[in-house]
């Protein structure tokens, strides 16, 4: 790795992505919780602390913060990030089904 920066991951078209993918997941979290139900009508408390998880890391990335103590920086990594929002879209996904 080339300083805390270096490499793909750290650069303006991921961090774009990081923010793209934060973004609405944040705002349906935050106007509409409702629509990451279940079939049954409740949630997954655990699968949307994830899901809230890959959003911060999103959002971290995405403005360009790099944690410089290891074990923050792989807490928030955007490979990281990019599939808890994954989840998190998948979720949205099934609940619309």
């Amino acid at each position: 790795m080339i300083g805390l920066t270096g490499g793909r991951l750290y650069g303006a078209a991921a961090r774009t992505l990081s923010l793209l993918l934060a973004g609405p997941l944040a705002l349906v979290l935050l106007i509409h919780p409702a629509a990451m139900l279940d079939g049954q009508g409740g949630y997954s408390h655990p699968q949307l602390m994830f899901v809230m998880w890959g959003i911060s890391a999103g959002f971290i990335h995405g403005v360009g913060f790099v944690p410089r103590h290891g074990a923050w920086r792989l807490l928030f990594h955007p490979l990281l990030g990019w599939s808890l929002m994954g989840l998190g879209y998948l979720i949205l996904w099934q609940a619309q089904r």
